[in-house]
């Protein structure tokens, strides 16, 4: 066979292989990093989309959430001071009964975190009817009868100002006094070094006798507990942390019906006592300069309208029991805040304000820098999912370009084995023609 005719045979051959298995492989693989391509941008685009347009609404819906599982878990501490009127009057049953009420909290020790079990109550009083403490357990000891004390006057009890005696002696039976979240103040300075907030809220609900009003029963909740609630929530995210960061703006928080920070992550927000009694003053538009100066920075939202005008408005619509979103400027920042009422009354917390309310709130910038971020990451990873493919393609155009001339080099040596030798010059078909004559 002359030298012409192999290299036709061998490109008519790989002809065939480029047209049934290169060009269908080929448009294959460009389809495939096409979609592949159109799907990281998809995604990214999604992706901001998703974080931009419905995380309003989603963070709306866990702040309502949130502010619910809050009134339950109140609802169910004042069965818990019911229920502490019909049980035995003595140390033995007080004790058993705050051995039975714990739930778990998540603590730091030694720079390991973990979930412990801890009383619900720090504090449990039977006080008669002329303010005198008569069976008092703290923290699951029985105080000495030398120890107890007339807490009918507030000079008198833990943090030298309370007025739960007064407030609960004029309540009817069945209803209950809640006090606010009292603690003692925990500066800029203290905070920066390790320590937190920490302190109680007071439950409390008359006792009767024929004679009428006969003493009360007090229990004194560990604030962790409540905390609890907002500390570890991420407004953004399912996963729940240790403890926010509020630099990164995104995070959640807790006011009371007063308007007063009762659970943030900078706990120096939280309004405390100090260690005279008095309350730490709130910041203002008069005493802001001094007050931050000293790192004492209780928040007051009522009283933030020197801050940011938007801040009184959102404490006003809370305290009117009504769940809404709000998005401002704010110092050239673009802020978003959920809120909800926390729709739990007492005795001293009428609707509709009630306990208060829960927000979350989040830069928006801050959040769409993190947006960005995972986005750019997608179509990082779609780039180098249609690099990877594109090289896996050159390599399976390479194999197959190498099995094709194997394949024809084969074809065209059993071709020629076939032919007589001699006869190299052509195959004619008339040959066969005249012979049928």
């Amino acid at each position: 066979m002359s030298n012409n005719n192999k290299d036709k045979q061998f490109f008519g051959i790989g002809g065939i292989f480029f047209l049934l298995i290169v060009i269908p492989l080929s448009l294959m693989a460009f389809l495939i990093a096409n979609g592949m391509f159109k799907l990281g941008v998809t995604i990214k685009e999604r992706a901001v989309s998703v974080l931009d347009q419905k995380s309003q609404e989603e963070i709306k819906i866990r702040a309502i959430n949130t502010a619910d599982e809050v009134a339950n878990f109140l609802n169910e501490r004042r069965k818990d001071v019911l229920t502490a009127t019909i049980i035995p009057a003595n140390d033995i049953a007080y004790k058993q009964f705050l051995k039975d009420n714990n739930k778990n909290i998540w603590i730091k020790e030694k720079n390991k975190i973990k979930q412990i079990s801890t009383p619900l109550y720090t504090e449990m009083a039977l006080i008669d009817k002329t303010g005198k403490e008569v069976i008092k357990i703290v923290h699951g000891q029985t105080v000495p009868s030398s120890k107890l004390n007339i807490v009918g006057i507030p000079s008198n009890t833990t943090y030298k100002t309370e007025e739960y005696f007064d407030k609960t002696k004029i309540l009817n039976k069945g209803e209950i006094y809640i006090s606010p979240v009292t603690g003692w103040y925990v500066s800029k300075a203290e905070f920066e070094k390790g320590a937190r907030f920490s302190g109680i809220i007071r439950l409390a609900t008359p006792l009767f006798d024929k004679q009428g009003f006969a003493g009360m029963i007090v229990l004194a909740l560990d604030y962790r507990h409540l905390a609890e609630f907002t500390n570890h929530v991420i407004p953004t995210q399912q996963e729940r942390v240790f403890e926010a960061d509020a630099s990164t703006g995104n995070y959640t928080f807790m006011v009371d019906g007063r308007g007063f920070v009762i659970a943030h992550p900078n706990t120096y927000h939280i309004a405390g006592i100090n260690r005279d009694g008095t309350p730490v003053r709130a910041l203002s538009a008069q005493n802001a300069a001094e007050l931050t100066k000293k790192g004492d920075e209780v928040l007051n939202l009522n009283q933030l309208g020197f801050m940011d005008p938007n801040l009184p408005i959102i404490a006003k619509e809370s305290a009117a029991g009504k769940a809404g979103i709000l998005t401002y400027k704010f110092r050239g920042l673009t802020k978003f805040v959920a809120y909800a009422p926390i729709k739990f009354y007492a005795s001293n917390l009428p609707q509709p304000a009630g306990f208060g309310w829960i927000g979350m709130g989040l830069e928006v910038e801050k959040y769409n820098e993190a947006a960005i971020k995972v986005s750019k990451n997608i179509e990082k990873e779609a780039k180098a999912w249609t690099a990877t493919l594109i090289l896996i393609l050159i390599a399976s155009m390479i194999i197959l370009f190498l099995m094709m001339l194997l394949l024809a080099r084969g074809i065209t040596r059993s071709i020629q084995a076939e032919v007589p030798a001699g006869s190299e010059g052509s195959l004619s078909f008339e040959d066969d023609d005249e012979d049928d004559k």
